[in-house]
């Protein structure tokens, strides 16, 4: 029989709050994590903002030994690895430090790149003639499935290790992965998420191709726009969003807490045909992928109670709403709720996916949908789809049975995941 798979356990990197307490006392708010960044503006970037979480020295040691920390410069490996340990003793779990590793469980930890800055370092040491000088753990931080190997390591996960890349789509596709493995009974649970590096060396790619905001240099918190008028382009961000799913029938035997349940979902993508392009999403596709995630869900659209979505305050937000209306049949007043993160938290990249499902499960568990900051001239061609009333500018106190989360990414890849009220 096929097992019901529920999530036991969160962590979460993010610009605006390291630890569930405090980014849920955020997210609640309406508090932005966007700031000047001087480095950016010492490189002269066009954006001179960034969402970087904070982690403190003493927060680190608490994660990485003295010896790990030797040499160590990989920020979504840092972020991973705190997100990830965090979701693990969140879920009640046990480091287990016997011979053997834990079968039962394993990791589909998905990342962008790996340790880019670690990565610059050793090119300008090899340049340099000091090859004997990049230190032992070179290889392991600037490897794509550097920050699984990190986790396997100190959690001593037996099962399946792999780290996923779907660009912006990383993060959910990385649920979904383990979700599956856990309903056909492979794995009793998997520690499911992604991180992104931070920094310009993450970032200079996608300023030079002017897709980032310059016109909130001054003003940050006002810099991320989601579906507003004024949108000038997305805020860069990094951090890390972890999960313990787990079996209905394990969870329920050690008694742990369950924040939600997991219905299904569906990945694809536009094969960059039609309107899809490396950049732009094939409309088809994105609905597509919205449609087929209800079917293997179970559920019909009106069930649907909110929606987070992509929505990364460029020009493609008003196709997004499009695309979700056409998906579901449902527009105006009828629409449901829908918020985005990135407007406290910036644009995530390869960690966002995972970031902003945090987000989703914390309001479907305690009952709230969070407000869309920076939302004050709703698009016109939003407004023309949907009633204004469906993107909330204030917190508002509801119960939610389901919610939809979905990210859509370069490659034109898409991914969206159903999430239910655990009862």
């Amino acid at each position: 029989m096929e097992k019901r798979v529920v999530i036991t356990g969160m962590g979460i990197v993010a610009p605006n709050g390291v630890g569930l307490e405090a980014f849920t006392n955020a997210i609640k708010k309406g508090v932005s994590g966007i700031k000047h960044d001087a480095e950016l503006a010492r490189l002269q970037f066009s954006c001179q903002i960034s969402g970087t979480p904070e982690i403190s020295e003493e927060l680190k040691s608490t994660y990485f030994t003295e010896l790990e920390l030797r040499n160590f410069n990989a920020t979504g490996i840092l972020y991973g690895v705190i997100a990830g340990m965090d979701a693990w003793k969140d879920a009640d779990l046990p480091i287990l430090h016997d011979e053997n590793p834990d079968w039962d469980s394993g990791t589909i930890f998905g990342t962008g790149t790996s340790g880019i800055e670690k990565f610059r370092e050793s090119i300008y040491k090899i340049d340099d003639f000091q090859t004997r000088k990049l230190g032992s753990t070179a290889v392991a931080q600037t490897m794509n499935s550097g920050i699984s190997a990190y986790l396997s390591g100190k959690l001593g996960l037996g099962n399946q290790v792999t780290t996923n890349s779907a660009a912006c789509a990383t993060g959910v596709e990385s649920i979904l992965v383990a979700y599956e493995r856990i309903k056909s009974g492979q794995a009793k649970r998997m520690l499911a998420g992604s991180t992104s590096d931070s920094g310009p060396y993450i970032w200079g790619g996608f300023d030079a191709m002017k897709v980032c905001t310059f016109k909130h240099n001054e003003t940050p918190e006002q810099g991320s726009r989601p579906m507003s008028e004024s949108a000038s382009g997305f805020v860069p961000g990094s951090g890390a969003g972890a999960f313990v799913l787990e079996d209905l029938e394990s969870a329920l035997a050690r008694g742990v807490r369950i924040y939600a349940e997991v219905l299904g979902g569906n990945v694809n993508s536009g094969g960059q045909r039609g309107l899809g392009t490396m950049t732009a999403p094939n409309p088809i596709a994105v609905q597509k992928c919205i449609t087929d995630a209800m079917a293997n869900a179970h559920i019909q659209p009106e069930a649907i109670v909110v929606i987070n979505g992509h929505l990364t305050a460029t020009s493609k937000d008003a196709l997004e709403i499009q695309n979700w209306s056409e998906a579901l049949h449902r527009k105006g007043k009828d629409f449901p709720y829908i918020n985005s993160l990135k407007s406290m938290v910036g644009h995530c990249l390869s960690a966002s996916g995972s970031v902003e499902t945090v987000a989703s499960v914390l309001q479907v568990y305690h009952g709230f949908i969070f407000p869309n900051i920076n939302c004050d001239d709703l698009h016109p061609e939003i407004s023309e789809c949907i009633d204004a009333s469906r993107i909330p500018q204030q917190l508002i106190e509801k119960d939610i049975t389901i919610l939809a989360k979905a990210s859509f990414g370069f490659g034109d890849v898409n991914g969206c995941v159903i999430i239910k009220k655990y009862n």
